[in-house]
């Protein structure tokens, strides 16, 4: 059976998992959620996804949700289709493991923060909170500085491959610089800036891009 996505394309988590399927091959159907609407907080949702966030999926007789966990489970269901998103050896998933968990962590509430405050509020017609923008964009630049020196010894995150690590880290970083217009971030970074360059360029990252674009509800590889 078609692997359905419960969620809304435009938001951050759904484009975890659907960047994550695409990367791998695996057809997928979006079942609209409005966010706007607050169906992720209604009671049929919510016997899905008790904590009323977006995206859970169900494929076939398996329901799962939490983005990361739903990107970890496809990409190692599917491990022998696409690029190896976990790693290949013990060593290299702990690698894959450890920024994903600062992903979650560290990186994505303050990301969030500067995406809420300068990009949300007011896309809802409510004032951009400035000052709570500024002080998490200065965190965020923080820790991107502890991304640059780490991009100066590998390619990706966790080593010579693109991983989830990398990919879990695109859908909340775009908003930041495209739609929160905070690119200089990444200025005087230049391995960061490289590497942001190298992961968003990749085919996948496009589609995803492409199907959030057109208001598609259905991918075919």
């Amino acid at each position: 059976m078609v692997v359905k996505v419960y969620g809304e394309a435009r938001a951050v988590c759904p484009q975890r998992v659907i960047h994550c399927l695409i990367e791998k091959g695996v057809p997928f159907e979006l079942v609209h959620v409005d966010l706007d609407a607050m169906e992720h907080k209604r009671p049929e949702f919510m016997e899905k996804q008790p904590f009323g966030q977006v995206p859970y999926v169900v494929d076939g007789d398996f329901e799962l949700f939490e983005s990361r966990a739903i990107a970890r489970y496809y990409a190692s269901k599917y491990a022998d289709y696409g690029p190896s998103l976990l790693g290949r050896t013990a060593e290299e998933r702990a690698k894959v493991e450890q920024w994903l968990d600062v992903e979650a962590m560290n990186y994505n509430p303050v990301a969030f923060s500067i995406v809420w405050n300068a990009f949300i509020l007011p896309a809802r017609g409510l004032a951009r909170k400035e000052a709570k923008a500024a002080a998490a964009a200065r965190k965020l630049e923080a820790i991107m500085e502890v991304y640059e020196k780490q991009l100066a010894k590998s390619r990706y995150l966790a080593g010579e491959e693109f991983t989830l690590a990398d990919l879990t880290h695109i859908p909340a970083t775009r908003y930041v610089v495209e739609n929160c217009n905070m690119a200089h971030l990444m200025e005087g970074k230049q391995h960061l800036k490289a590497w942001w360059e190298n992961i968003t360029g990749r085919p996948g990252w496009k589609k995803v891009m492409e199907f959030v674009e057109t208001g598609a509800t259905k991918y075919q590889p």
